[in-house]
């Protein structure tokens, strides 16, 4: 390819990427906790890949800023990052915006973040950029902090519309002054247009806006400024295959995902025309590794905080009157036999977040239970068999089944129920609307005399987050519903997350198969006099693939279910009366529903 017009190599521009997974990005912080990041698909490492292999054909050296969170679980592709020339930069730790912080936990978060960045990089780390956000003009305290911090540089500022009008030095590099302190200031290049800045060297911006608008503004920027030209962006945008999440606004998904094909050959033509380096570079920084902590500190930790805890000593050494005893000559520790049933159907996307999430089910409910699982494929139309096989075909304890066709959710928790071999078994969602730890709390409440123990969200005490609210109305209206016809006055009826015997399963007669079988289960049990209690949990909305729920027709469904239960109530009182001696009233039996969140209390 000819050299472009334009190309100007005199001068040095900087170049700043951003280390993060899809899934960490501000724009799906109300969707995705970060204690959930473990659950989802890792391709950080190759996207890093895939940005180095792109730097080392312009022979390019970047700053790469990098959370602590990643560093401490990945501190080899932090590892590899810094052994290619490339700076090693700080995006903080707790993926928190400036404003989420006071200056004290700002302060902790900022060394939280550089001990594990020098321990992963062997180098130092001097330059920081805020995980979410920028900083507005009521933020610049921060740049105090940063200087106390001996920080050499931030740039967490992009000068958007009229914020700096009055500090128009604050769009190009510059030095802060604090004090005895000072600081470089770094921020992203935008242009002026009738007195408003707008940003022109982002990734989302890059992809956004028509290539030929936004090369003509850089040009622009080149002839006219004697400052370097600072651009930036992530490594996911390099990405076009990631996962979708599909339960965020239409802005949202525009922001992520439109034109992630067409960020990889923008910047080539960026980087042929143009020259960048690293801001360490091109402010002649000293990255020394000996400031930093030795390599050999690197401590792998454990991937989540579900996991903290979780894992006990192998072994345990007591001295009782001069005896000792060690793991080896205990008792092996009684394991109660549970089994996990998952319906499956079309979730190809939700697997890898589904086997990721199990993992560290079984790691936390390991010492407790002796788990099974079984998966059952209803009859998907999608690769959801191919993708079980491989993902938890060769794990232990599992068992993989498969309707030839889709007969519904409750037809495949059946199916699943029947192949236990265990009396206890737990039904969850393949989506994991439901935390699956919640097991933990959930089946020790299966206790003698009790049938079944469903999750409550619309318990007092339970809660829902994102979750629509026509799903919310239809949800909370049966269960409405459900309580005037029914015994036991519980506040849900409809979840597919439980803990049941599987005896008392087994031995229905459940004539609906989908979603609706799910609420009948319960009707029968309640009918035939069995204890039912609630845990108090939360629901969320799915992240990947779609509910299959058809809400007309599941709306249809309810009423007729009630209508059969309340008639067959109807009939079992009369039938009870006949059969009583005249003058005789027999009492109405209502089982006790254990409130689990009031040890010994109830609420019905």
């Amino acid at each position: 390819m000819n050299t472009p017009e334009g190309c100007d190599k005199s001068r040095i521009n900087i170049i700043s990427i951003q280390l993060e997974d899809y899934f960490q990005v501000g724009a799906f912080k109300e969707l995705i906790d970060q204690s959930q990041w473990y659950r989802f698909e890792q391709r950080v490492q190759r996207n890093v890949q895939k940005t180095l292999q792109l730097l080392k054909r312009h022979e390019i050296k970047a700053t790469f800023f990098v959370s602590g969170w990643i560093a401490e679980r990945s501190p080899e592709i932090v590892r590899n990052v810094a052994e290619q020339g490339h700076e090693i930069a700080s995006k903080g730790y707790d993926n928190l915006s400036i404003r989420q912080m006071s200056p004290e936990r700002f302060r902790d978060d900022l060394e939280r973040a550089r001990e594990v960045l020098e321990r992963a990089s062997g180098t130092r780390v001097l330059g920081y950029r805020v995980a979410r956000g920028w900083f507005n003009p009521g933020d610049l305290w921060a740049l105090d902090v940063l200087a106390e911090e001996g920080y050499a540089y931030d740039s967490s500022v992009r000068p958007l519309f009229r914020q700096y009008a009055g500090q128009p030095w604050r769009r190009c590099v510059h030095k802060h002054i604090h004090g005895e302190h000072q600081i470089w200031e770094v921020p992203v290049s935008s242009r002026r247009f009738l007195g408003f800045d707008l940003p022109i060297a982002g990734g989302n911006y890059i992809r956004q806006f028509p290539h030929t608008l936004m090369s003509r503004e850089v040009g622009k920027w080149m002839k006219t400024q004697d400052h370097p030209f600072v651009m930036y962006f992530h490594v996911w945008e390099l990405d076009s295959e990631q996962p979708k999440i599909r339960s965020v606004s239409y802005v949202t998904k525009l922001r992520h995902y439109r034109n992630l094909g067409k960020l990889n050959w923008i910047l080539e033509d960026y980087f042929k025309r143009y020259r960048f380096t690293s801001i360490a570079d091109y402010l002649k920084l000293d990255l020394d590794a000996h400031h930093a902590a030795a390599p050999s500190a690197i401590v792998d930790h454990a991937p989540t905080s579900a996991l903290q805890g979780v894992h006990r000593a192998a072994s345990e050494v007591s001295n009782h009157a001069g005896s000792r005893t060690t793991a080896s000559h205990m008792p092996p520790r009684h394991r109660d036999p549970v089994t996990i049933v998952i319906p499956c159907y079309n979730e190809e996307s939700i697997l890898p977040y589904l086997a990721n999430t199990l993992e560290s089910v079984r790691k936390s409910l390991g010492d407790d239970f002796d788990l099974s699982f079984v998966f059952v494929d209803d009859g998907s139309a999608d690769g959801t068999w191919e993708s079980l096989n491989r993902i938890f075909g060769t794990l232990p304890g599992v068992t993989l089944l498969r309707h030839d066709a889709n007969r519904g959710v409750t037809a495949a928790i059946l199916t699943g129920t029947r192949e236990a071999k265990t009396e206890i078994v737990c039904s969850i969602d393949c989506d994991c609307t439901y935390d699956p730890h919640e097991l933990a709390a959930m089946i020790p409440l299966l206790t003698p005399g009790v049938d079944l123990v469903t999750a409550s969200p619309y318990h007092p005490r339970g809660s829902v987050r994102n979750v629509p609210a026509w799903r919310l109305t239809l949800s909370r209206g049966a269960s409405f519903l459900y309580r005037q016809v029914l015994q036991q006055k519980l506040y849900t009826y409809t979840s597919c997350f439980r803990v049941f015997r599987r005896s008392a399963i087994l031995n229905l007669s459940v004539k609906r198969t989908g979603f609706l079988g799910v609420a009948e289960i319960i009707g029968q049990l309640d009918l035939q006099g069995s204890r039912i209690v609630e845990h108090p949990t939360t629901l969320a909305v799915r992240v990947f693939g779609f509910s299959k729920m058809r809400t007309l027709w599941t709306i249809v469904g309810h009423l007729g279910l009630l209508q059969d239960l309340l008639r067959k109530r109807l009939a079992d009182r009369y039938r009870q009366r006949r059969s009583s001696p005249a003058g005789e009233s027999t009492p109405h039996h209502v089982p006790m529903l254990v409130d689990t969140t009031n040890s010994g209390g109830t609420i019905a």
